[in-house]
């Protein structure tokens, strides 16, 4: 080789290994960021002091400032244990046959149903969640993610914890729906048999305090390399009603009487834990790298006026059961103080957070959710019909289509209201000729025909 053509051959391979290293620094590495997930229990749409004054939630008042707020978020089955089911799979919880909350006093734990004595269609309900389901913990594991997972559960007893189910470790699982007190001592014997909150805890301790400060020593001390998603599952503010002692003495005095005044006082102390947290992850300079979300798993207990219905009384598939708060922060992607009226459900956090985590769209085939991303990048998604199952009275089953919402009745009776100009439900709108009527019955009972189980 003359001296010429080697001088050409080095050159030729400097100017290679330039523009690969070029084409390889070019290309932008995808930071995946932490993400907590703050799920709620029985919190109703209407019980955050923005929306209604009589509530103290200066947190979530500063943190709807700084998020997304979807203000038409539903939940497919609003009661505990199916949206649970619903928000760890993104799929339906009808489709795994659990359409009613697990009975926790069975003394059959391991029997696969439960029956409810005034259910008009005496329809089997799972009692746990199967392990074979695939949960948003176990997709995030497959990105890195280290989960941890505090709080209340009901999935399932023993053997199906959150850590058989994609969760690298747990605080305050036990096999109970709801403590019998929120003061120390929490649970029953039988609920926490293996006394998991009860070391190094003491009388005067209040339940979503204590498991507060996990959450907030869990993001202090967190020193892994994989960023982390904490899911702090609250048992708050599900009954019984039994509000921080200093908390229930400001809100007596400000005119609020029996349960009441004790769930004000609760949901207050729900939202100092929020504020809490939140401080935690600014204290540990994370905060411009941390997705919050913050939901509730169905309607509240008390009024959640102006919506009808709630979590009792035979109307849950009613705006007062199955809408519930959502409200996202994910710096760089939301802008603040926004506002989304697009309907969307539960089981559509499941392939947001595979798309959060990854950073590539989520090709789940199995789920019914569908990814949040766009929203919350200010754009939108495909107009769908949100559907809705419970099986505990006549009243069972829904369909949301835009502002249009039909309800069914085991007895035959059908509901129907455009939402827009009805957020009530007050004006029945069936038999009044509107097209909608025919059509959303139509898709109701084609869905019911694929997604309810047969038996």
């Amino acid at each position: 080789m003359s001296g010429f053509q080697l001088g050409f051959l080095c050159l030729f391979l400097v100017v290679q290994t330039s523009c690969k290293k070029q084409k390889h620094t070019s290309k932008k590495e995808y930071k995946k960021p932490n993400i907590v997930l703050l799920f709620i229990d029985d919190y109703g749409w209407s019980d955050i002091n923005y929306r209604n004054n009589i509530f103290t939630t200066p947190n979530l008042n500063a943190f709807k400032q700084e998020s997304l707020e979807f203000t038409r978020a539903y939940i497919p089955t609003p009661t505990c244990s199916p949206s649970r089911y619903s928000l760890l799979t993104g799929k339906e919880s009808v489709r795994g046959g659990m359409v009613r909350h697990i009975r926790t006093d069975s003394d059959k734990p391991n029997e696969k149903y439960h029956y409810w004595e005034k259910d008009p269609a005496q329809m089997p309900s799972i009692n746990y969640l199967p392990l074979e389901e695939i949960t948003y913990a176990e997709r995030l594991k497959e990105y890195g993610y280290y989960n941890m997972f505090i709080g209340k559960w009901h999935l399932g007893k023993e053997g199906r914890y959150p850590t058989n189910q994609g969760f690298h470790d747990s605080y305050g699982t036990t096999n109970a729906g709801h403590p019998k007190s929120y003061y120390y001592p929490f649970f029953k014997e039988k609920d926490d048999p293996k006394g998991f909150l009860k070391s190094g805890l003491k009388e005067g301790d209040y339940l979503t305090d204590v498991l507060t400060d996990k959450a907030v020593n869990f993001i202090a001390e967190y020193d892994k390399k994989e960023p982390f998603m904490m899911s702090f599952w609250y048992y708050s503010v599900h009954g019984p009603s039994i509000g921080r002692k200093d908390l229930l003495k400001k809100h007596q005095n400000a005119g609020l009487k029996g349960k009441y005044a004790h769930h004000a006082a609760m949901i207050e102390a729900m939202d100092e834990s929020i504020g809490r947290i939140r401080q935690s992850i600014t204290d540990k300079g994370i905060a411009d790298n941390t997705v919050i979300i913050v939901l509730s798993d169905q309607g509240g207990a008390y009024t959640n006026a102006p919506l009808r219905g709630g979590k009792k009384g035979g109307d849950a598939l009613a705006e007062g059961g199955a809408r519930v708060p959502l409200l996202i922060n994910y710096p760089g992607n939301t802008k603040k103080n926004t506002e989304s009226n697009i309907p969307v459900q539960s089981i559509d956090i499941y392939p947001t957070l595979v798309e959060i985590a990854s950073g590539k769209k989520c090709e789940d085939k199995h789920i019914q959710g569908v990814s949040l991303m766009p929203i919350l990048k200010g754009k939108t998604i495909k107009t769908r019909n949100l559907y809705f199952f419970r099986s505990y009275e006549d009243q069972y089953a829904a369909v949301i289509f835009g502002d249009w919402k039909l309800i069914k009745y085991h007895s035959g009776k059908f509901q129907l209201y455009h939402l827009d100009k009805d957020l009530n439900e007050n004006k029945n709108l069936i038999g009044h000729h509107f097209l909608m009527e025919s059509v959303l019955k139509a898709s109701l009972s084609k869905w019911e025909a694929e997604a309810v189980p047969k038996f």
